[in-house]
């Protein structure tokens, strides 16, 4: 590795992570060492499906109406993906383009050279690396071609948020790119959207917990992480143990996924999710709101986004008609039963206590009967019902916003040899909150 390369990696970190005061903070705790990556020790518990085989329709049925994770195979059928996204031909054909890796205290974005990214995946023993988690590739005339190496699987096609304009909706699509021990720490996606994340290369360990799982549970405090405390890899050292010991709550035990390459992984709106690279990792991933969850994405949209819910709504009612009725039929003054990863827009079935746990089952079984009501009225109200075949090939590519709730970083670089200070170096685009 060269000067130049160090010194943009250098850089990088300083700007993603001023909490990490020098080299040291970024290894002291030595997990490339210590932390086990074995594939063999890592527990896989949720079913596969395959995309050749299962209908549309029987996928909503079986899996997206009731909320249910599941891991498809074969959805990547046919990509130019898997030929083209390797280290190496991705290093050759985007040395020089700039892609994501963070975010600074100020919310900007700011992007790294594939070529000196690429140096550092390779390299790094970091216990927790820069993770590439780029959602403006596809506006960029360069970048964009990544979006002719693969296609929106069927079940997923159904992208609502496409009537509130590219411009207007939240970021929704990533080109994700990481070393090992690099991932996501735990959280739910915004505004009650599912999502789907398409592995090509790697490997990648999930645990999935239900909507209902209290946050106090699963969530790390700064006292347990310290400066470490958002890291994916944080996570698994301190927090999964305990789900493995007896006294954890079996209702909360998680779902656990080992995702191969070729595999795609369906989280559905409202399940926590921690996601943790094995090895070096290449994948898509995308967030949806379709026909069969808009009910509770409508919810979260109208509570947490406002001003994007009246535009989204005036364009459905010229555009799709029978949602913006539907819209309509939503009780915003009943809880959804899905929880969110925020504050202001959280159901109680991520912050109540579990001291009475005959009340708070009374309490999910309502929330989950209001959501059904719901579900059911709305699928009744634009002709569907669970015996017909609901095809969701008209909607556009892609889905909205993802997990992926990560602490504001920023790869802070100079990208040239010129002398210019470095306020003047440095990349920055106001990115979305996510």
């Amino acid at each position: 590795m060269n000067h130049k390369t160090k010194k943009r990696i250098k850089e990088a970190k300083r700007s993603a992570r001023p909490e990490l005061r020098d080299s040291f903070d970024w290894t002291k705790h030595n997990y490339h060492q210590t932390f086990s990556l074995a594939l063999s020790t890592v527990t896989d518990n949720v079913e596969r499906i395959d995309a050749l085989e299962t209908t549309v329709a029987n996928f909503i049925e079986k899996y997206e109406k009731p909320y249910k994770p599941v891991v498809l195979l074969n959805a990547e059928h046919g990509w130019a993906a898997q030929e083209k996204w390797t280290l190496e031909r991705l290093k050759r054909k985007y040395r020089n383009q700039k892609f994501k890796c963070g975010e600074d205290n100020d919310g900007y974005s700011v992007k790294m050279k594939m070529k000196y990214y690429a140096d550092y995946m390779e390299t790094t023993k970091d216990d927790s690396p820069l993770y590439i988690f780029d959602s403006s590739y596809g506006e960029h005339p360069k970048r964009q071609k990544l979006l002719e190496d693969y296609e929106v699987p069927n079940y997923f096609k159904d992208d609502l948020f496409q009537f509130a304009g590219e411009k207007r909706r939240p970021p929704y699509r990533w080109f994700v790119m990481g070393p090992p021990r690099s991932g996501t720490g735990v959280h739910i996606d915004p505004l009650g959207t599912s999502a789907w994340n398409a592995l090509v290369q790697g490997h990648k360990r999930w645990c999935l917990f239900p909507t209902n799982t209290p946050r106090e549970l699963i969530k790390l405090t700064r006292e347990e992480g310290g400066n470490q405390q958002d890291e994916a890899i944080t996570w698994f050292v301190i927090v999964y143990p305990r789900t493995q010991h007896p006294t954890w709550p079996q209702e909360f035990k998680p779902l656990e996924i080992l995702q191969k390459p070729g595999e795609t992984v369906f989280v559905p709106g409202g399940w926590w999710h921690v996601v943790l690279n094995m090895d070096h990792t290449i994948a898509i991933t995308q967030n949806f709101a379709s026909a069969t969850n808009f009910p509770v994405v409508w919810h979260k949209t109208v509570r947490g986004r406002p001003k994007l819910s009246r535009k989204w709504y005036r364009i459905l009612k010229q555009e799709r008609p029978e949602l913006a009725v539907a819209a309509d039929l939503v009780d915003l003054q009943e809880s959804t039963g899905i929880a969110s990863d925020s504050s202001s827009d959280s159901s109680s079935s991520s912050s109540s206590s579990s001291s009475d746990s005959d009340s708070e089952q009374r309490k999910g079984e309502k929330r989950t009967e209001n959501m059904d009501k719901d579900m059911e009225r709305f699928l009744g109200r634009i002709g569907l019902n669970t015996e017909e075949n609901i095809n969701c090939d008209s909607g556009a590519e892609g889905d909205g916003m993802t997990h992926r709730r990560k602490k504001r970083r920023t790869c802070n670089m100079m990208e040239d040899d010129s002398s210019q200070s470095r306020d003047d170096c440095v990349s920055k685009e106001r990115s979305s909150s996510r």
